[in-house]
């Protein structure tokens, strides 16, 4: 795909930039995590040290129409307090882009933009775009007009963002260091089957932990008594054991854990193994002897990626297994000795929690492209870019 090396010449063009400004707000309207403002900053200055006039494209929320509640008007004060530079608010989307930086209204006012029409591409483009740039991956897996609908119909290119989101990827499942190690967590494994069964081809070991640990020990015929587990998943996880064993990828799973009688913070606890869990138990988080064994694990390895916690890390004490190993993976990064390439809603939180978001060596905002990505599926959004890139 082309990147931002391949675009000169733009004195005066006008570049379509397609943002993901979609960011948690509180009921004060104000911005409680600017990490997405952030990260795109470079592209947008790069942009606007080359010359050309920037018209933004984004998103607030799931509008069902045109919905005050999730105008983007508030926005340009943010960006402006994060980038440095003004930018100007068109009230309208298919309007005409104003002055040399402004943000257009919530393209998801117009259903239209789910269908990715050409007609709406058209309307979105305004006859006054001259280049494409994305530097949205989050969005990637969406087959939306601002997405792919401008990538089929201006020469399209991609930003700094989603370069640098992109080279992190491929390092991790595309042509990493070996050995490779995966650490899967989460409630469920129903919701990340795909993830799983791609997963096993691609690295040499997958680290279990959190309530789909459970479903695999279940699987092997532990007893998690009060345990989160899916034992309708119990053919299904059996069927991942041997791909997995078919593959050559290792799955660990955790040996013990912190059971107590009840989901709440500062619960008593017992360490208990995990084929022995008391009748009024549920294991919470992973043990002392399967943190040790991760970290060992991680001596071994050159590239990690990591989704989902290890237990229930949003409450003490049982957020140690997520926190320890989440610590000393990034002391292995300081180090030099380890890449880890992290993704995912509850997995960035986690990590935030461990002091070490800002420590590993990527750390993804994209929720469902990551998990997509993950899968092995082609999303749409890079499949445009690509077919773009092979056409010029």
């Amino acid at each position: 795909m082309k990147t931002l090396d391949d675009l000169n010449d733009i004195e005066g063009k006008l570049v379509l930039l397609r943002l993901d400004l979609n960011v948690p707000v509180n009921d004060e309207g104000q911005v409680t995590d600017t990490t997405r403002i952030d990260r795109v900053k470079d592209t947008v200055l790069e942009l606007k040290d080359k010359g050309a006039r920037i018209a933004i494209f984004s998103y607030l929320g799931r509008p069902k129409g045109k919905d005050p509640k999730y105008s983007l008007s508030f926005m340009p004060s943010v960006l402006k307090d994060r980038w440095g530079i003004d930018v100007e608010f068109v009230d309208d989307c298919l309007k005409k882009p104003v002055g040399d930086i402004c943000l257009m209204e919530n393209v998801r006012f117009y259903e239209e933009e789910g269908a990715c029409t050409p007609e709406h591409t058209a309307k979105l483009a305004g006859g006054h775009g001259d280049i494409f740039v994305n530097d949205a991956f989050s969005v990637a897996h969406r087959n939306h007009c601002s997405i792919v609908g401008l990538a089929h119909a201006l020469p399209a290119y991609i930003g700094r963002s989603m370069q640098a989101e992109l080279e992190a990827l491929e390092s991790a499942l595309g042509d990493p260091d070996r050995p490779v190690a995966a650490i899967v967590g989460g409630a469920k494994i129903s919701t990340k089957l795909d993830v799983l069964n791609n997963l096993v081809e691609k690295v040499d070991i997958l680290i279990l932990g959190g309530g789909m640990a459970n479903t695999f020990l279940y699987a092997m015929g532990a007893e998690l008594r009060n345990s989160l587990c899916e034992k309708d998943m119990k053919d299904k996880a059996l069927a991942i054991f041997e791909k997995a064993e078919e593959a050559g990828c290792a799955i660990m799973l955790p040996s013990d854990g912190k059971a107590a009688t009840g989901f709440s913070a500062g619960a008593d606890y017992d360490t208990v193994s995990m084929t022995a869990v008391p009748n009024d138990r549920m294991v919470l988080d992973i043990g002392d002897q399967s943190i040790q064994s991760i970290c060992a694990i991680l001596d071994q390895c050159k590239t990690v990626i990591w989704n989902g916690p290890m237990g229930a890390f949003e409450i003490e004490p049982f957020d140690e297994g997520t926190v320890k190993i989440a610590q000393y993976a990034a002391d292995k990064v300081k180090l030099g000795d380890l890449k880890v390439i992290a993704g995912g809603g509850d997995t960035v939180s986690a990590l935030a929690h461990a002091g070490v978001v800002n420590d590993m060596t990527y750390v993804s905002t994209a929720g469902g492209a990551f998990l997509e990505w993950m899968e092995g599926k082609d999303l749409p959004a890079l499949q445009a870019l690509e077919m773009m890139d092979e056409d010029n």
